[in-house]
């Protein structure tokens, strides 16, 4: 009879060793992977006993703040900025890993007739016969958009009756209340904000994507912890979830 008695208690002792050894992770991520993060994080904490904490903003802010010592565990970023990172010492040389890729769209308010999208003069006619423009000044999805803009030539006109947002919901809610006809946002964006809808791509010939990128800290004391989500963000289920999103996972 004891041998039953010592496996659960050699049970419970591991149980209670792992609940010990949970770690709060800060994770540090760029709004354009807010929505499928959100979804995923609670699966993770049931599955590992970690707890995760958010901070979310447009890439290029939290570069600042990590620049200037905010703490954290896990970053995602775009890319360039995960890379920059890395070479500043602030994200640990060899733990980037890919996470997801997002295209531009355009979008216009709930239930608005949408644009022809479907070529870069169909896109041309479009920016130029709207009344008001926006998009988030420092987004990648602003940046993207303007290149566009600038192959067609008509960067310029976009600018003159743009109405530029601090981030990607701060636009949507421009165009949701009716003060901005069109704005641009990574689709995923656009498909997690409120009373908006996606209008179209940018046509292929001037499609590009904002690439996303996991980095461990340097200074994380939950490496292994930070890892182990990476690993859970590159699984089948979460590949899953990035795809209804409105992103390819990466």
């Amino acid at each position: 009879m004891k041998r039953p008695v010592l496996a659960l208690a050699a049970a419970a002792a591991v149980s209670l060793a792992s609940v010990a050894h949970a770690a709060d992770l800060v994770v540090i991520a760029s709004n354009g992977v807010k929505g499928a993060l959100e979804e995923l994080a609670p699966r993770y904490e049931h599955a590992s006993g970690n707890k995760l904490s958010f901070k979310w903003g447009v890439a290029a802010v939290l570069k600042r703040d990590i620049e200037a010592g905010a703490p954290f565990d896990l970053a995602i970023l775009t890319n360039a900025i995960v890379a920059d990172l890395v070479k500043q010492g602030k994200i640990a040389a060899g733990s980037e890993t890919p996470i997801a890729r997002s295209g531009v769209g355009l979008m216009v308010r709930k239930g608005a007739a949408k644009p022809d999208l479907s070529s870069p003069e169909a896109l041309k006619r479009a920016v130029l016969s709207a009344k008001s423009l926006t998009w988030a000044k420092e987004g990648a999805s602003g940046i993207s958009f303007l290149n566009a803009l600038e192959k067609l030539g008509i960067a310029d006109d976009a600018k003159r009756k743009a109405d530029l947002a601090a981030d990607g919901a701060t636009a949507a809610q421009k165009v949701a209340s009716g003060q901005v006809d069109l704005g641009a946002l990574l689709i995923n964006e656009i498909m997690a904000q409120p009373g908006v809808e996606v209008a179209g791509p940018l046509p292929a010939e001037l499609q590009t994507y904002t690439a996303f990128s996991s980095g461990v800290a340097a200074a994380s004391k939950n490496a292994a912890a930070a890892k182990a989500l990476v690993d859970h963000l590159r699984s089948p289920d979460a590949r899953a979830a990035f795809k209804a999103k409105g992103q390819e996972p990466g």
